[in-house]
């Protein structure tokens, strides 16, 4: 799919410590604290049952490159976005390839003032089908109405149903 920009400063703490702020980039202990935070992705992905064989991530300051094989383009994309809505991830480098291919989902930036309504409304036309951009974002998403400013979230094209 390409690089995908995130805010990184936006994003939910899932390395467990806060990355060190070294003045040389590159260091050995960056290189650990990264290798620290690709793990802790990887568990993460997994824990949140998303489907994908031999998943890698890199950490190179602040991009992630992701290796594998997701099992369709949904998982694909919700592995995308738990991997940049990680704070100090601020672009995703998708190397993955698709099991079962489908179409693609538009990500969408949260903005202040957003609900899962009014993005319903701007790119379906109706605010009403919220429900499916809630399930598209589902297990990091565990409610409607907890979104916040600088989030990326799938909004799934309207035939697609998850």
């Amino acid at each position: 799919m390409g690089i995908f920009s995130f805010i990184k400063e936006a994003g939910k703490k899932v390395f467990g410590i806060d990355k060190p702020k070294s003045t040389e980039a590159g260091t050995k202990d960056d290189l650990k604290e990264n290798e620290k935070a690709a793990r802790k992705l990887e568990e993460t992905i997994k824990d949140l049952n998303l489907k994908a064989e031999n998943l890698k991530i890199h950490i190179e300051n602040d991009m992630a490159i992701v290796s594998g094989k997701a099992l369709d383009q949904a998982n694909r994309e919700k592995i995308i976005l738990v991997i940049g809505n990680s704070e100090g991830i601020g672009q995703v480098d998708d190397r993955m390839d698709v099991e079962n291919t489908e179409p693609e989902a538009v990500f969408h930036t949260v903005e202040r003032g957003d609900t899962l309504s009014k993005i319903s409304k701007e790119h379906y036309g109706d605010p009403n089908q919220y429900p499916l951009i809630f399930e598209a974002n589902k297990p990091m998403l565990q409610d409607p109405d907890k979104i916040y400013p600088g989030q990326v979230l799938r909004i799934p094209p309207m035939e697609a149903k998850r």
